[in-house]
């Protein structure tokens, strides 16, 4: 048991808080600019986006695949379940806060905004730390660590633009700077407690497939919704970001 919470949960524990904390350097901008340059926004979206994606694949969707077979399963059935269920759960969070925008309608507070934005932003972070939990405690190879640490690298890198999209329209609502701050800077902590959750299922041999499938369909769905859009601003620059996001997450997946 000790081996597995230093392998599992405690380093998903470490990889969830250190995302948390870039999305806290992200939220700081807020102190100093009231918004952020397009092309600058691109080329982070975009590099973000490749990383994601590249992420998704290598150390999500292909270890789901191989595990399945390991257990002598039918790897499209949990791969694509998974990959699936993954997309839904991100549309089903987007139908809630429809929902709770449509009871705040007449509201103009920026609290109000605030909190709509804290949860989005919450419901965004679930799967990405579940996805370091489960890198993580599917760890068993140096290779399969160096993957769980790639991944957690590239959902700490697009997390930084995150904590910036989340306080800067606070900070544009009329809130004050450090208000707008502190929502910036929560809006990531649950990844901390999913990935922790990530790591205890990804000992749960029958699940791991599924849950690893999950994780790639939920962030592959949040790139293409989210980052993508922000990098095709610019569209070569952005398509160019994405390139070199993907080629080197792809290097660190597959070299190291």
């Amino acid at each position: 048991m000790p081996d597995i919470l230093i392998s599992g949960p405690l380093s998903a524990l470490v990889g969830g808080t250190i995302t948390w904390l870039i999305t806290v350097l992200g939220s700081l901008l807020v102190l100093f600019f009231n918004k952020v340059n397009k092309k600058l926004m691109a080329i982070i979206c975009g590099f973000s986006a490749g990383i994601m994606m590249s992420a998704s694949f290598w150390s999500l969707l292909l270890p789901a695949k191989e595990r399945a077979e390991e257990a002598g399963d039918s790897a499209w059935l949990p791969v694509t379940i998974g990959f699936i269920a993954g997309g839904v759960f991100i549309i089903a969070a987007a139908k809630i806060l429809d929902i709770i925008k449509k009871s705040n309608a007449d509201k103009k507070e920026s609290s109000s905004r605030g909190i709509l934005i804290l949860i989005a932003v919450t419901l965004h972070n679930i799967p990405e730390g579940l996805a370091i939990g489960v890198a993580f405690g599917a760890a068993g190879a140096p290779e399969s660590v160096a993957a769980a640490i790639a991944l957690t690298t590239g959902i700490g890198l697009q997390n930084f633009p995150e904590g910036a999209a989340v306080s800067l329209p606070i900070r544009q609502d009329g809130a004050s700077r450090f208000k707008s701050f502190m929502c910036g800077a929560l809006s990531a902590i649950v990844e901390p407690i999913s990935a922790v959750i990530g790591a205890l299922l990804a000992h749960m041999a029958f699940m791991l497939p599924y849950v690893l499938a999950f994780s790639a369909g939920a962030m592959i769905f949040v790139t293409v919704k989210e980052l993508i859009p922000e990098a095709a601003e610019d569209k070569k620059l952005g398509a160019i970001m994405i390139m070199l996001g993907f080629a080197a997450m792809t290097f660190l997946d597959v070299a190291l």
